[in-house]
């Protein structure tokens, strides 16, 4: 980046994204993975073309579009256009399979899909099985059966639309736990500029411009990714984006381009932790403001290591696509480990137990929340809307207890508890205790079929580098678990696998490592 600095303050954060381009439009605005660097006119008249485009390719107001990209000027050219044309933009993860994507398309009503060639297989057979016609394919690249994706913009005026009002982003839920749901809001019918649209980050105490620089270094098809880094550019922030994470070059990019928020997850932690320290102590990381983390939880012995290695930057926050949520400071943390902060100035927490009824502070139960900011509605599902309700709070089905002073301290997903022998049994207490083993790169814990106790703790372990996977390691492990957690808990085997299946945001696909275990049983939960 030609600049440290993100830009005059005499533009203002008002008006977001278009009221800066039109006021600076030489500024930098962001700098792609492979450094290219795009200035805010440049970007805004790539947003405007896109949405001529897509008018002239039938989409109305209200009407949906699907993307499968990589992190790269496309993503965000497609989320900018959306946001100021009325359409709802859906991000697709692009590590799902043609059947998959496919199913989002349909269930979406997205009319025109956007993919790049690295995807080309599964998303030109998602677009088959959607049955979206070749005309309302296009391609980043080459894919067979799509048109190129510059036909879109080809000819298309760079002036502003007309008829514009905010769009908004349909993320799909991580289906870690079944079949994935659209997550959609109603459209407001505002300017954009009417809305503010980077203002959550000041729950985060992120400022417009101040010499802010935002690093993306997760998949923008994640809610929360793409949530945190639009905010960012809206409020006066140049972005910097990453393709494929890697921990070295993600304190490379830090520290080549001043980069002082970033949105992470406990797994990056845990990578960058592992880097030699001589790797470590090669990058300048002080420019770091706010490294807040989500997504997952955190094991307590790598928060307090990145605590020690990067300062009071690390904050952390709990959320879901559905919504949030609460925050909380590294002081926060430090004077109460393990929690995941106090509630939103937008939002409240509550925990209720399984017959609707509001539990006491220190009272273990199920997570609820509640925005003032409007709800939401799972997308052809009211089942599932009615569902995971309480009034006007939702639940995504964590479990946790609310402190005296509101904070929130998460135990588990509902869903992922183990009762053995009548006992509840957290796996996140147990996967922190096997992290802590030398050779465990990462690891999950759950409950597998026994005839006497119901369930017994089952633990899958990824080794780490220079770790051999066999008898002798699993019987480490084992003493190890003995000596830092309860009997009860303990697993009973060990089984190792060569990559845990996370997706790159964190979030571990429990449900097919636990799948083969339970085939021909029935779990109660």
């Amino acid at each position: 980046m030609t600049e440290r600095t993100s830009g005059s303050p005499r533009t203002g954060s008002g008006g977001g994204f278009w009221a800066q381009a039109t006021a600076d439009p030489e500024r930098t605005i962001l700098v792609a993975p492979d450094g290219e660097e795009w200035s805010a006119g440049r970007l805004h008249a790539a947003v405007n073309q896109l949405v001529h485009g897509l008018r002239a390719a039938g989409l109305e107001q209200g009407d949906a579009f699907a993307v499968v990209l990589p992190n790269g000027v496309e993503l965000f050219t497609a989320h900018l256009a959306a946001s100021q044309a009325g359409l709802y933009l859906v991000p697709v993860n692009h590590h799902l399979v043609g059947p998959e994507i496919a199913w989002i398309v349909a269930d979406s009503g997205a009319r025109v899909l956007i993919a790049h060639e690295r995807f080309a297989d599964a998303a030109a057979a998602a677009a088959d099985e959607a049955k979206l016609p070749e005309s309302h394919r296009y391609a980043v690249g080459e894919v067979d059966g799509f048109r190129p994706y510059a036909e879109l913009l080809d000819g298309q005026p760079a002036s502003v639309p007309v008829d514009r009002s905010l769009g908004w982003v349909m993320n799909y839920t991580s289906g870690t736990t079944g079949k994935p749901r659209g997550i959609r809001r109603p459209l407001s019918g505002k300017l954009p500029e009417e809305t503010n649209l980077g203002g959550f980050l000041g729950f985060f105490g992120i400022k417009p411009f101040d010499g802010n620089v935002h690093l993306v270094c997760s998949p923008l098809y994640h809610t929360a990714v793409l949530q945190f880094a639009s905010a960012a550019l809206h409020i006066g922030h140049p972005l910097v984006l990453m393709d494929k994470w890697t921990p070295e070059e993600m304190l490379r990019l830090i520290e080549a381009h001043g980069c002082t928020h970033t949105h992470m997850v406990p797994t990056q932690f845990h990578r960058l932790l592992a880097l030699p320290d001589e790797v470590k102590e090669r990058y300048d990381v002080t420019s770091m403001r706010h490294a807040i983390h989500g997504a997952a939880p955190c094991p307590d012995h790598v928060k307090r290591a990145m605590i020690d290695w990067w300062g009071s930057c690390v904050e952390e926050y709990y959320a879901a696509s559905e919504g949030g949520g609460a925050f909380a400071t590294a002081e926060d943390w430090l004077k109460k480990p393990g929690t995941v902060g106090k509630a939103w100035p937008i939002s409240e927490l509550a925990v209720f137990d399984d017959d609707g009824n509001r539990l006491p502070p220190g009272e273990l139960g199920t997570v609820y929340l509640k925005m003032s900011t409007g709800g939401f509605s799972y997308h052809k599902d009211a089942a599932k809307t009615r569902s995971n309700r309480i009034g006007d709070f939702f639940t995504v089905g964590d479990l946790g207890i609310l402190d005296e002073d509101g904070y929130l301290f998460l135990r588990d997903r509902k869903i992922d508890m183990i009762i053995s022998g009548g006992v509840n049994i957290y796996p996140a207490e147990i996967e922190a205790a096997l992290l802590t083993h030398p050779a465990v790169a990462d690891a999950a814990a759950f409950g597998i079929p026994h005839a006497d106790w119901g369930e017994q703790v089952k633990a899958v372990v990824e080794p780490a580098e220079g770790h051999r996977a066999d008898d002798a390691l699993a019987a480490d492990i084992l003493a190890h678990c003995e000596r830092v957690l309860a009997g009860y808990k303990r697993p009973r085997s060990v089984d190792f696998i060569a990559a845990m299946p996370r997706d790159p945001n964190g979030k571990l696909y429990k449900r097919r490592l636990r799948e083969p275990y339970w085939e021909g049983h029935e779990r109660a939960l």
